[in-house]
């Protein structure tokens, strides 16, 4: 039995490993290369893998863990920082394709309660694989990657009360018993985690912090647990597992432990995918086909015009829109998570699990490739976009004549606030150009000459009149936008200087050899800065206090404008 169980894992692990270098090779998201390899070795292909109790229960165990690190990883205060908007958008954006797909679900044949769970699956989105996305692009502290993460954020606390009503008693129970039943069953998890964590919790971990193995054991167990725990009363291990994520989010060791238990989820993780490509089962009929290609274009082309819709309707550009509404053009790990319950359930057929999970391998691949290509794409489809963008940029104060500025710097932020102060010090009227309205607002408080608008657009780069202008700043660090501007400003104004930003040495060569004066590299100005200090100072403690209190005072001020380090730790 032993061997048995050893054999299989090592031929899927084996298998796992070729396929996502694969993946890895043709830059697709390595779960796709996890659920091909549930496919390859399971009975549709090599038949060398069956469903079996030993593989679901590590599949199990992977969501468990899944859960549990999302909820570490729940901040309350990062979804009210996020803002109006992502709240806004997001539950809309739920509620409309929710509808809109369970209606087309039951246009294309689905019974009732397929169809719900099926408009379930595909109305959300992948928070790993838009994030890990958006990092590689550098596009996590722009405007649109924060409202996308907010709008993800949103998902996931929806999908957390969706998830509490999938339990075996589901099909036997009323809505209204089921309602009241989960309002009871989270009235006493929440007041039995409460007390739990409040009174034994912190001291436990305050000891086992010590040790970085004592913590890794805390963390397993407390996972484990809890989950069962809270399944005697009715929850699924599934919920137990989140519950235990949420109720150490407030602690300080949090990030720690998710760290710690990150190689250990990834493994079982793997292990849920390939189990699920193992058990699907494809019928590749004309009729199958469509239904097929009707639900992926509803997730890659449906699910971003209602973002871009409702973004628009709230006064943001279409730009911002476009941008947001494709990075949520995918799937969710969270959506194959519901599948497998309500097939668990007895709620769906396998069939329409394997449907669900085939457009959940289209459309993960093709977010992908428009996540990472949706600055060029906009450029493409800018002109058609206009009827997504309702201008309520008039409350905006504009400045007097554009071509009276002598410095005009496109992209207001950590850099902009640093450069804001030499402008000054030069003593030459300058124009700050940005396509955030809070961005404006605050600006405009500050009696800042500001206007609102989006420098990819090659009309507002007209309008702002660059004949005049002896330098140009452009602190955002697209390769494209940049480009584009570049382009522009020299057709325009042959003398101005150009100074760009970027993240990459390859991007900054590119710039340099479109005619561009200084590219600025802001993680190398760091290091730099940090020797000029030191040769200057030397080993003068004096000096460095008296650096230290004008860091200080500058901190202070960047935290009273909303600025934040950039990281990598989501």
């Amino acid at each position: 039995m032993v061997q048995n169980i050893f054999f299989e894992l090592s031929i899927v692990v084996a298998a796992a490993t070729l396929v996502s270098i694969f993946m890895k090779i043709i830059k697709q998201p390595l779960i796709i290369g996890y659920i091909i390899t549930g496919i390859v070795l399971g009975p549709f292909a090599l038949n060398l893998v069956q469903p079996s109790d030993t593989l679901v229960t590590f599949s199990e165990i992977g969501i468990a863990f899944l859960l549990f690190i999302v909820g570490l990883n729940l901040n309350f205060k990062t979804l009210k920082d996020v803002g109006v908007i992502a709240l806004i958008t997001g539950t809309a954006q739920v509620a409309i394709t929710f509808v809109a797909v369970y209606f087309i679900s039951k246009f294309l044949g689905f019974s009732g309660i397929s169809s719900l769970y099926i408009s379930g699956a595909l109305t959300f989105s992948s928070t790993i694989i838009v994030v890990k996305l958006l990092l590689d692009k550098h596009d996590m502290d722009t405007l649109y990657g924060k409202i996308a993460v907010g709008l993800l954020l949103v998902q996931d606390f929806i999908v957390i009360v969706l998830l509490l009503f999938l339990s075996p008693s589901v099909g036997v129970q009323s809505f209204s018993s089921l309602a009241l039943s989960t309002v009871i069953k989270v009235a006493v998890a929440i007041a039995l985690v409460m007390l739990v964590t409040s009174y034994f919790v912190p001291k436990v971990l305050e000891f086992t912090a010590k040790s970085q193995e004592l913590l890794f054991l805390f963390g397993i167990s407390w996972v484990l647990l809890l989950a069962s725990s809270l399944s005697r009363i009715g929850f699924s291990i599934e919920m137990g597992a989140l519950f235990a994520g949420i109720s150490l989010a407030s602690s300080p060791f949090s990030l720690e432990i998710g760290s710690k238990l990150k190689p250990l989820r990834d493994f079982f993780i793997i292990l849920f995918f390939i189990s699920l490509g193992s058990q699907m089962v494809f019928i590749l009929t004309a009729d199958t086909i469509l239904k097929i290609i009707a639900l992926s274009l509803a997730v890659l082309v449906l699910k971003p015009i209602i973002v871009m819709s409702v973004i628009g309707l709230m006064g943001y550009k279409k730009r911002i829109g476009f941008l947001t509404g494709i990075s949520l053009a995918q799937v969710s790990e969270f959506s194959f998570i519901l599948i497998i319950l309500a097939v668990n359930l007895g709620q769906i057929s396998q069939e329409t699990a394997s449907l669900v999970t085939l457009v959940g391998l289209i459309t993960i691949a093709g977010s992908s490739y428009l996540i990472l290509n949706n600055y060029s794409l906009y450029q493409k489809f800018s002109n058609y976009l206009s009827i997504f963008e309702k201008n309520k940029s008039s409350t905006v104060k504009e400045p007097v004549k554009s071509d009276e500025f002598k410095i005009v710097l496109f992209g207001y932020n950590r850099i902009g606030f640093s450069l804001l102060k030499s402008f000054k010090k030069l003593r030459k009227t300058f124009l700050i150009v940005d396509y955030n309205p809070e961005t404006i607002e605050m600006l405009n408080s500050h009696g800042i000459c500001c206007r609102y608008g989006d420098a990819s657009d090659p009309e507002l780069i007209g309008e702002v009149g660059l004949q005049s202008t002896e330098l140009v700043i452009s602190t955002i660090p697209q390769i494209d936008v940049n480009l584009l501007l570049a382009e522009k400003v020299r057709k325009i104004n042959k003398k101005a200087v150009v100074v760009m930003t970027s993240h990459n040495i390859d991007d900054a060569f590119s710039l340099y050899e479109a005619g561009v004066n200084y590219v600025l590299m802001p993680h190398f100005l760091g290091g730099e800065h940090a020797s000029a200090l030191i040769e200057k100072f030397g080993t003068d403690i004096n000096k460095f206090v008296k650096e230290k209190l004008n860091h200080i005072e500058e901190l202070n001020q960047r935290r009273n404008f909303g600025h934040e380090h950039p990281t990598h730790n989501l």
